[in-house]
């Protein structure tokens, strides 16, 4: 159980008005599993109450971000029923989200700032494999583009800044670093996360009713393949997409 003390530092430090439409709760100012534990803990509770009127409530790092009908609520309005809406403190800062294991080929023309980021933390390629690929990532939120999951921590020795100057295309399943996280874009998009490897595994699907492979509480695990794995996996997701198409 948390002590007072706990209870104190993790409840909402502000309740920001943005624009006359949403409302941010703050829970702090880092990235912290504690904190995003909590965020977590509060988005679940906001929708359990299927207040009419809520269009969106969408959590981040350290805040949760509430989109509403200006027509249905004022801001003083709901400002007041989030004040008081009571949240059980998460016992720790693991979720009860699921563990996803992602299969990853790292390095060439996959992961072309692989030995960049090598020679920037004084490592060999393969311990820079080795160490991206021995931790439980939390994801932390979902953002930038449509499923793009943020993870971390990076070990220490991988802090590296984004690129100078963003790529103007980078492919779907590319994971990056950026500084202590790392990420998996699920589309082709702009980005200037360094890129260490790609999966084969789609992140975002347009149609369905659960569009994204990842949520926020979710654990991801990297595993490092084959080229040979990379090919055969590739070809059952793209069959697989096909038979849905049937």
């Amino acid at each position: 159980m948390p002590t007072s003390a706990q209870e104190e530092a993790l409840a909402p430090r502000r309740i920001i008005p943005m624009g006359d439409s949403a409302v941010t709760v703050e829970f702090g100012d880092s990235i912290d599993p504690t904190v995003n534990a909590l965020v977590i803990s509060y988005t679940k509770k906001i929708r359990e109450q299927d207040w009419s009127g809520i269009v969106d409530v969408v959590p981040t790092f350290r805040s949760v971000t509430i989109h509403f009908d200006p027509l249905q609520w004022d801001m003083a309005s709901l400002a007041d029923h989030l004040r008081v809406l009571s949240c059980p403190c998460p016992s720790g800062t693991e979720s009860s989200g699921t563990v996803h294991q992602i299969p990853v080929l790292y390095g060439g023309d996959y992961g072309p700032d692989l030995d960049e980021v090598a020679a920037w933390a004084g490592l060999e390629p393969s311990t820079v494999i080795r160490l991206h690929a021995s931790v439980q990532y939390r994801v932390y939120m979902i953002g930038f583009s449509p499923g793009f999951p943020y993870l971390g921590l990076v070990p220490p020795q991988l802090t590296i800044p984004r690129l100078a100057t963003p790529r103007p295309r980078v492919p779907a399943g590319s994971v990056g670093i950026a500084d202590r996280q790392t990420g998996i874009y699920p589309i082709a998009t702009p980005g200037g996360w360094r890129l260490i490897g790609r999966t084969p595994i789609p992140l975002y699907h347009r149609k369905g009713s659960t569009p994204f492979l990842l949520k926020p509480g979710d654990q991801v695990l990297f595993r490092p393949i084959t080229q040979d794995e990379f090919e055969r996996l590739s070809r059952e997701v793209t069959d697989e997409y096909h038979r849905s198409q049937q």
